[in-house]
């Protein structure tokens, strides 16, 4: 009863983790425009995605546009946006394989291949939540790098988007998640000792019992 709601509750923080991680992928909050020295006061905030820029205008209007060519982005939009993909996907086959696996479920009869098949998509889990947190910390270095680097005019300098915050907390969950399916094992349904069964005894053709089953 403990393990499968371990299961559940691993299962429930992992499917959390891959919508937050979704909808970090999606926003074009990576970046955003840093007020600093004369940026304090702006007519408009500039924000920094995998796929998009959004200019956002004091009046409340925002306009975005899709990157034109993936090869003019940076080294670290281009894995950020490589990473977070792989992550996604590995994401649904880890829920399809824990799914499977689940104490709740009859895709797989014996209780031993079911508890395996769980700590493979735990497994997978921890792998995605760690394909996800390179490009997230990656990014952040090139932000705070690029802050303080006196050589980057202010007007270009950003801080960490609210996108960033979003997709740590979708590999803290992806990781506590997939360690949960990690620790789930088989119900100890029945135990080591075989029984045996002494041999039926047989009458004498005269209708007596021998007188050796007695001993």
């Amino acid at each position: 009863m403990a393990s499968a709601a371990l299961e559940i509750l691993g299962l429930i923080l992992c499917v959390f983790g891959t919508l937050l991680e979704m909808v970090a992928c999606g926003l074009p909050t990576w970046k955003v425009t840093a007020f600093i020295e004369a940026n304090i006061v702006v007519a408009q905030t500039i924000w920094d995605g995998l796929w998009m820029s959004c200019v956002v205008q004091s009046t409340g209007q925002m306009q975005c546009k899709i990157h034109d060519s993936m090869l003019a982005l940076g080294h670290d939009l281009q894995a950020a946006r490589a990473l977070t993909v792989i992550s996604s996907v590995m994401c649904v086959i880890g829920l399809m394989v824990a799914i499977a696996g689940a104490q709740c479920t009859n895709c797989i009869k014996t209780d031993s291949v079911k508890a395996r098949v769980v700590n493979v998509g735990g497994v997978i889990y921890i792998i995605s939540a760690i394909f996800m947190l390179v490009p997230l910390c990656w990014m952040a270095n090139s932000i705070i790098s690029d802050f303080y680097n006196p050589q980057v005019p202010a007007a270009k300098k950003r801080e960490i988007g609210s996108a960033l915050y979003i997709g740590w907390a979708a590999t803290a969950m992806l990781l506590l998640g997939g360690s949960m399916l990690c620790c789930s094992c088989p119900a100890s349904g029945s135990s080591g000792y075989s029984v045996k069964y002494a041999p039926t005894k047989r009458a004498t053709p005269n209708g007596d019992y021998d007188k050796r089953n007695y001993v």
